[in-house]
């Protein structure tokens, strides 16, 4: 079948290629997303003005939940179903999608839904002044109306990926991309919704990328489809899907607790324009965090299945190849924000807008801070996502915990009383140097004691 042939090529074709056409697609996917979030902050900046462009800074943590309610049963059912597949237990796969299905929907009614009575307060909470609680409640409430709908989108996205199609899953994004690039300045500028058609926008375009991803698990010819029986919850199965979607999970529902302390930061030191500053720059690197997450999802079903046929030396094969082409795309990142940061910060805000000159001076000079060890956060990205593809949550959340939780935390509370508004951003660059070390350091004792050099290895690997 050629199903099936899709899954042996995880087994028998060489690393680099096999890597690069899995994770190709997942990139132009990741960066699809990235970029109609960078697109829609530019439209609002340049239509809806500073202030708006601040309250999309505002609701980041909520995004950040919202992300991770997703990845926790999103990669956690696509990591699972590819050890499933890699063992032969093609039943066991079937009902991962059907868990990932019910899950997505379930849990994200429970995190959109029901705090909507309380949107006004979680804002003000949150940072939000007269000039921007009512564009940021406005936007706020129509993510979370939708995100039921986007959970599924996104959760159905990584099952197709990790069930050999990683062009099609691409495809889905590409599609959402541009349907929301497309219609955003209709709803934003020509119907005047103003920062809620940035949301509206952005719902429409995710709801023909779900359309997208049902119609293949629709398909009889494909490996993992829609069926009966699939749908019933069941406790050790569910277990196992969050406990490898956990650190991916934590690390968002963390970083919504840094945003909401940089915001206050900010707000302490420059006011909402140091927040809409902080929001440009998060968007600016974000974007190439997403393409190594990307690579990271390319690896994702070629480590979890060969881990499942106990091929160790491909899978450790494949984690190395997977961060040199992380540190390429960094390094890359880290080149284009040193030379142009003004003209980056610039696009997101009007210039004749009389808040624009303070966001492009704090923007700028942000940009050019935290992207000083850049370089080498993709490896310690691609290391903390390794773990989890092979079904290690532990290693993989102290990983995750460790660069948020005891190194970010504590520069945030001692490097701004030092140096002032700068401290915030060298914070930033202090944590991720040392989560670099410390990632360095657990995959190196991970790898000669679990995967050894002297693991035997087939010629073809």
């Amino acid at each position: 079948m050629p199903s099936d042939a899709k899954l042996q090529q995880l087994e028998k074709r060489n690393i680099v290629p096999l890597l690069l056409s899995y994770s190709l697609p997942a990139i132009v996917g990741m960066a699809a997303m990235s970029i109609y979030n960078i697109v829609g902050a530019i439209y609002v900046g340049q239509w809806c003005g500073a202030y708006a462009v601040t309250a999309m800074a505002l609701i980041f943590p909520v995004i950040n939940l919202m992300v991770a309610v997703g990845t926790l049963v999103g990669l956690g059912s696509a990591a699972s179903a590819s050890i499933a597949l890699g063992q032969g237990k093609r039943r066991r796969a079937q009902n991962i999608l059907g868990h990932c299905l019910v899950l997505s929907f379930l849990s994200s009614v429970v995190v959109g839904w029901l705090p909507l009575p309380w949107i006004d307060d979680i804002m003000l909470a949150f940072g939000a002044d007269e000039n921007t609680l009512q564009p940021s409640c406005d936007y706020m409430l129509v993510l979370m109306l939708w995100f039921p709908f986007n959970s599924v989108f996104l959760g159905l996205n990584h099952m197709m990926r990790a069930s050999g199609y990683p062009q099609k899953a691409m495809v889905s994004l590409l599609i959402s991309m541009v349907v929301n690039i497309v219609i955003a300045p209709l709803f934003i500028y020509t119907f005047d919704w103003g920062i809620a058609g940035a949301g509206l926008a952005t719902a429409a375009a995710q709801t023909v990328g779900l359309v997208w991803v049902l119609a293949h698990f629709w398909r009889k010819d494909v490996v993992l489809r829609f069926t009966s029986g699939i749908y019933a919850l069941n406790w050790p199965l569910t277990k196992r899907i969050c406990s490898i979607g956990m650190p991916p999970c934590l690390l968002n529902i963390v970083g919504c607790v840094i945003v909401l302390v940089f915001n206050q930061l900010f707000i302490a030191y420059d006011g909402q324009m140091g927040v809409g500053a902080y929001g440009v720059v998060n968007r600016v690197i974000f974007f190439f965090v997403m393409i190594v997450a990307g690579i990271t999802q390319g690896m994702q079903p070629i480590a979890g299945y060969n881990l499942g046929l106990g091929r160790y030396c491909r899978v450790r094969k494949v984690l190395l190849v997977a961060m040199v082409f992380a540190t390429i795309v960094t390094t890359l990142g880290t080149v284009l924000v040193q030379v142009l940061p003004r003209e980056i910060a610039a696009m997101f805000v009007k210039e004749s807008d009389s808040n624009a000159s303070q966001i492009i001076h704090l923007a700028s000079y942000g940009l050019t801070v935290v992207s000083l060890i850049f370089p080498f956060v993709g490896s310690q990205i691609v290391i903390s996502n390794f773990f989890q593809a092979i079904g290690r949550p532990v290693m993989s959340i102290f990983l995750t915990l460790t660069r948020q939780l005891f190194f970010l935390i504590p520069c945030l509370i001692v490097l701004p009383m030092w140096y002032g508004e700068p401290g915030i951003w060298y914070s930033q660059v202090v944590a991720d140097a040392l989560a670099v070390l410390m990632g360095f350091t657990v995959i190196s004792l991970f790898l000669g004691k679990v995967f050894p050099k002297k693991s035997v290895c087939f010629t073809n690997e």
